[in-house]
């Protein structure tokens, strides 16, 4: 017996899951991509257009700790 093959019958486009896989998957990286940028332009930092001084009293301790850590051990006679 020989076994006759039957063409298969064509099938709509939207009716093919590895269409919807591809597209779906591309649109998910395209929504992605919109709310990431939404989120970085509305949540972005304001510009400093002022330099800001150096030493202030505020951070002055934390430069001197940081020197502090930072300096060689001293050498005990």
């Amino acid at each position: 017996m020989q076994s006759q093959l039957q063409p298969m019958a064509e099938v709509p486009w939207w009716r093919v899951g590895t269409m919807w896989l591809v597209v779906g998957g591309l649109a998910v990286v395209v929504a992605g991509s919109v709310a990431l940028a939404v989120t970085a332009w509305t949540g972005a930092d304001i510009v400093v257009l002022e330099a800001p001084a150096a030493r202030t009293v505020a951070t002055t301790p934390a430069l001197q700790g940081r020197n502090h850590a930072a300096a060689p051990p001293l050498a005990r006679p």
